[in-house]
């Protein structure tokens, strides 16, 4: 889903009023050819729901599987994600570049604060 600024973060707002907790996935730094740009950002739901994109595909599995140790912990990180011309030709991708992802836990008690 090619999903807005305003679409995320008003998706982002409902559930943390909601009481959820949601990892938010933003791509902070590109190199190369990417799937997705900068500022590009994905939800991640405790029940697995996602809701937004930061590329698709095996980056974004990746991306997912991140989040829910996030999740679990609740220590923000900066990841970086290899797109290289080996992984990108046997998953089938087009790209070969590298994109760095900052992924932080959003709840209640830090709602729409950043912290």
């Amino acid at each position: 889903m090619n999903s807005t600024a305003k679409d995320i973060f008003g998706e982002l707002e409902r559930a943390v009023t909601a009481g959820e907790r949601v990892a938010l996935a933003t791509v902070a730094a590109t190199r190369g050819s990417t799937p997705q740009v900068v500022g590009a950002r994905l939800l991640i739901f405790e029940d697995g729901r996602m809701f937004g994109t930061v590329g698709g595909g095996c980056v974004e599995a990746e991306v997912y599987a991140e989040a829910r140790d996030v999740l679990q912990t609740g220590k923000p990180g900066l990841y970086s994600f290899a797109l290289t011309a080996d992984t990108a030709q046997d998953e089938g991708m087009v790209c070969g570049g590298t994109m760095d992802i900052f992924i932080e836990v959003w709840e209640e008690n830090a709602a729409l604060s950043g912290a």
